[in-house]
């Protein structure tokens, strides 16, 4: 078993801890992303290599969920600070993440974008999603930014889409009335719907669409 730094977080149980995540992770943290995203486009997939890059760009904004005592990987979020336009929100994710490499992370940007979270589907409803979040909005915090953005996937919305356009899929399940495995998450933890951004990536689930969620952190106005 290799040391585990600091925890950052631990769940309410003490069965999981968030730490930042290490090199040695790599390949765990690449298993995650391929259970994660099994539709998406392998060109769009993170891999060990990209998830090592990551870490030596910007190694607090790379965060791990391990199991107690044990110390397996089981999720995980990726993140970099970056300057943002809301009037033209409008972006494609790979050129957002500069193909994955996170070479557009901006040491002087004012907000931190969300490029990457999974959790292991065994793992799935034990609240470890909802760690990272807190990790994330953590770091926003503490490094005294305006908030965290990203482009949410609505991995739903290929089951209504025969039904109804993506803009009354968003809007159903803001009100509730539907449930998304990606968005509703975020909705809990505070991020608010900005925009839809057709042709974000290259997944079949969200029919290629993103969602583009914001969370303002509540310490520094903007």
């Amino acid at each position: 078993m290799q040391p585990l730094p600091e925890p950052l977080l631990v769940s309410e149980d003490g069965r999981f801890a968030v730490v930042q995540s290490q090199p040695w992770m790599a390949e765990a943290l690449e298993a995650i992303q391929e259970a994660s995203f099994p539709t998406l486009s392998r060109e769009e997939r993170m891999t060990k290599e990209h998830y090592l890059s990551h870490m030596r760009i910007f190694p607090e904004g790379q965060h791990a969920v391990v199991e107690l005592p044990g110390g397996k990987v089981v999720a995980c979020s990726t993140d970099f600070r970056t300057r943002v336009d809301f009037h033209h929100y409008q972006h494609r994710y790979i050129e957002a993440v500069a193909g994955n490499w996170l070479t557009r992370h901006d040491p002087e940007g004012d907000w931190l974008y969300g490029a990457d979270i999974g959790v292991l589907p065994e793992y799935r409803g034990l609240g470890l999603s909802r760690l990272l979040y807190q990790a994330r909005q953590n770091l926003a915090r503490r490094l005294g930014l305006k908030g965290h953005v990203a482009g949410s996937m609505p991995k739903g919305y290929h089951r209504y889409a025969s039904e109804m356009p993506i803009e009354e899929y968003v809007h159903r399940v803001v009100r509730g009335e539907l449930q998304d495995p990606v968005l509703s998450v975020q909705l809990r933890r505070g991020y608010r719907v900005y925009g839809i951004i057709p042709d974000y990536l290259e997944d079949p689930s969200c029919l290629n669409y993103g969602v583009f969620v914001v969370w303002r952190n509540p310490e520094v106005g903007w």
